[in-house]
C-alpha cells in the first residue's frame, strides 16, 4: 500500500536503546531480516515521539494532528533485490491518538494501538510513562537531559551513536496482514540528538522473561531530538512470505 507523504514536527522523541544477544533478537524478526549489531549485539529499543502538525504533505494550511506515540523497533538488515539495505523493524506500535489510530495502514505504517501517555517534561528532566488500552505493553523512563555520554554503552560516543541511527531511516512495521510489513521512510531535517541520563527505564517487552531470557538484553544508552521538521514517505510493502 502507497501512503500519502506526511509533514510535521517532532516536538519530542527519545531513542531509549538496549543491547541484546542476536541470536535471540533473530527469532523475532521475519525471515528477510538479521539484526545489526554493534560490538557483537543486536541494537532494540523504544522511539518515544511526540508529534506536531502532522498532516498530509499536499494539504497546505489544513491544521495538523497532534498526538503521542510509542514504538518498539529493531535495527535490522533486510534482504532487498539481491542485496541489504539498513532498516527498522517495528513489531509494535502504540499511540495516544483515536486518529492515528484509526488511520493505521491508511495514513501511518503499521497497526497502531490505542494507549494511555504521562508525561512530564521540564528543566531537562523527562518522567515519560505508558499503558496499552489492551493490557500488554507498558513502559516508563525517567531520564535528565546530559552533556556526558554514558561510557557504559557498547557506541563508543554520542556521535557514533547518531550516526547508527541517522542510517537506519526506513521502517518497516507489523500490520493486519500476516507476513506483510508497510514500509516508510523518515527524512529528518537538520538531523541532531543529545545524551540523556536515564535513572529508571522499564519495557515490559523488553523484560519479558520468555521473549528475552535472562541475561540475554541490557539496558545501552538513550538519546533525545527536539524541534526537528520531518517528513514520512511511503516505502514498498514488504512481503517476504509472498
Amino acid at each position: 500500500m502507497r501512503l500519502p507523504s506526511i509533514t510535521g514536527l517532532i516536538k519530542r522523541r527519545l531513542l531509549v536503546n538496549y543491547r541484546a544477544d542476536p541470536e535471540i533478537v533473530q527469532r523475532l524478526l521475519p525471515s528477510c531480516m538479521r539484526p545489526k549489531v554493534v560490538e557483537g549485539y543486536a541494537i532494540g529499543g523504544i522511539c518515544l515521539i511526540r508529534l506536531e502538525g502532522m498532516k498530509p504533505k499536499k494539504m497546505g494550511l489544513v491544521p495538523g494532528l497532534s498526538s503521542e506515540n510509542a514504538a518498539h523497533r529493531f535495527a535490522v538488515l533486510v534482504e532487498r533485490d539481491g542485496g541489504e539495505e539498513e532498516a527498522v523493524y517495528v513489531p509494535r506500535r502504540d499511540t495516544d491518538s483515536v486518529l492515528t489510530h484509526l488511520a493505521g495502514g491508511r495514513l501511518f505504517p503499521g497497526e497502531q494501538h490505542r494507549a494511555k501517555f504521562m508525561i512530564r517534561d521540564q528543566e531537562g528532566e523527562i518522567d515519560f510513562a505508558m499503558e496499552s488500552r489492551d493490557g500488554t505493553v507498558g513502559i516508563r523512563v525517567q531520564a535528565k537531559e546530559s552533556e556526558h555520554f554514558p561510557k557504559s554503552s557498547r557506541f563508543p560516543d554520542l556521535a557514533a551513536a547518531s550516526r547508527f541511527f541517522e542510517t537506519g531511516s526506513r521502517g518497516y512495521s507489523d500490520c493486519k496482514r500476516p507476513g506483510r510489513y508497510d514500509g516508510m521512510d523518515l527524512a529528518v531535517h537538520d538531523w541532531a540528538v543529545s545524551a540523556l541520563e536515564v535513572s529508571a527505564v522499564f519495557s515490559s517487552y523488553f523484560e519479558d522473561g520468555e521473549r528475552f531470557p535472562s541475561g540475554s538484553i541490557e539496558f545501552d544508552h538513550a538519546l533525545l531530538m527536539r524541534d526537528l521538521q520531518h517528513e514520512w514517505h511511503s516505502a514498498d510493502t514488504l512481503s517476504p512470505e509472498a
